[in-house]
């Protein structure tokens, strides 16, 4: 299985041929999308969504299918008619790939902000990404988990805390594109120290095996 992060919370996962992208929005590159078969959104909200970018790419593979909330759904428009609804619990095939959904809410911005509905994908029962929320998937055993490191709803101790609650063999940072280069200084920095779990920021692009 080769994983690619692509730029903010875009990562790209391969296997014999098939391709899955996970939340492909408009800061990830469109390439993120070359060749996929199908395509996993966490949430509703418009640094992880992005219509068009996927509009575009099923005029070029009109076979692409979209997994998501039915929050997500709702706003996809002509898109829906290739669309599946997940809820959390959910067991299903994407791409080839087995995919296991948990978590339900957006971690909490502040008291007087709804969470919208977000959902973790297990993708193979392999690598973890949880969209915008620190949720565990219980009674899984990760290996590659990737943790979200910057953002208004988020403190790095629960970053910490998150990588240490699942015990993964190895780390990437995600929800990345709100920091400068002295942020990912000083994250980088702290989550290779505290995290107990072998860390690593990707550059957008960059796939591991």
């Amino acid at each position: 299985m080769r994983v690619t992060k692509f730029e903010h919370s875009c990562v790209r996962v391969e296997d014999d041929g098939a391709v899955l992208v996970i939340d492909p929005g408009p800061w990830s590159r469109p390439e993120a999308l070359d060749g996929v078969d199908a395509v996993l959104i966490t949430h509703e909200h418009f640094d992880h969504l992005d219509v068009d970018k996927l509009a575009d790419a099923l005029d070029q593979r009109p076979r692409v299918t979209i997994h998501a909330h039915k929050s997500v759904v709702d706003k996809l428009g002509d898109l829906r008619s290739v669309a599946t609804v997940v809820d959390s619990g959910d067991a299903f095939t994407a791409a080839g790939f087995g995919v296991r959904a948990f978590g339900g809410l957006h971690a909490l911005v502040h008291e007087e902000v709804t969470p919208v509905p977000n959902l973790g994908f297990l993708v193979g029962e392999s690598v973890y990404h949880p969209g915008d929320s620190f949720d565990v998937p219980e009674g899984a055993t990760v290996d590659t988990l990737f943790v979200p490191v910057s953002g208004p709803w988020l403190k790095l101790s629960e970053s910490i805390a998150f990588v240490r609650a699942i015990r993964p063999r190895r780390v990437y940072a995600l929800h990345d594109g709100l920091h400068n280069e002295f942020g990912h200084m000083v994250v980088d920095g702290n989550m290779t120290k505290l995290a107990q779990a072998p860390y690593l920021r990707l550059e957008p692009g960059t796939s591991v095996g």
